[in-house]
């Protein structure tokens, strides 16, 4: 069989001899090189492996793999489920934003926290409250009113060696909400920290568990938790918390 080959060169290539090399080099075939036998650098014998597994993988039939399947669909996001990612779409979570005075604000009560919610409004105007956290930093007008930790809280620091600005954690449950409900606490409390009275706090609704968690430094939980008292009033004494060492003050 014969092939025809059509050879297109710029006028200034004048070397035939050169030009018919070209073409002869660009229809022939490429060299094949045959692979050696592959021989593995380790031991496949299975018989011989230090380590086997002592039971047999298990078993699964076609119909579990289309149940599982099935179970394994995506499923609606609820907006409203008191157990969501509350920080997800915050910015002060991210890594590359900024940290300066005015990043951490309290955002608006009774706007949801998911940015990705498009639901409508209810009837009578008013947004459902949905956020479950709130996070507001210390005002320079509350560093005359912060006294002094207490001797009892003082001594607990130094027993346990506690830096006074590590995070600790008040928890408010309804027995000592009086006749108010949690969620009405829980306004009030987003309340207080839009306007900055509660210094270096955040807080967080834990629908689920009935309860709600106020962080904030020991420095100043005792001012906090007398604001607390005086305008959420709350009855009882509330136990303060520190991670990994459980009640270290009571108040």
């Amino acid at each position: 069989s014969s092939m025809e080959v059509v050879l297109h060169y710029r006028p200034h290539q004048t070397d035939l001899i050169k030009l018919q090399k070209f073409a002869e080099a660009a229809v022939k075939e490429f060299p094949i090189r045959q692979l050696p036998r592959f021989a593995p650098w380790f031991p496949n014998d299975l018989n011989r492996l230090p380590l086997k597994p002592k039971k047999q993988a298990p078993a699964i039939s076609c119909e579990e793999v289309e149940e599982l399947k099935q179970l394994s669909t995506p499923s609606e996001c609820v907006t409203g489920s008191p157990d969501y990612d509350c920080t997800k779409n915050l910015l002060e979570f991210h890594s590359s934003m900024k940290h300066g005075p005015t990043l951490i604000q309290a955002q608006a009560v009774h706007r949801p926290i998911n940015l990705d919610y498009q639901g409508e409004p209810p009837s009578n105007g008013k947004q459902k409250l949905k956020r479950s956290w709130s996070v507001s930093l210390p005002s320079a007008k509350l560093k005359e009113k912060i006294q002094p930790l207490s001797q009892e809280l003082q001594n607990n620091l130094e027993r346990l060696k506690l830096h006074a600005f590590c995070r600790a954690k008040w928890t408010i449950e309804q027995s000592i909400c009086k006749n108010q409900n949690l969620e009405d606490i829980w306004i009030k409390l987003n309340r207080l920290i839009k306007q900055n009275e509660l210094p270096s706090c955040n807080a967080t609704i834990q629908r689920s568990e009935g309860q709600i968690w106020i962080f904030c430094d020991i420095l100043y939980c005792e001012y906090v938790r007398n604001i607390l008292r005086e305008k959420l009033s709350l009855t009882d004494k509330m136990n303060l918390l520190v991670h990994k060492y459980g009640i270290i003050f009571s108040l």
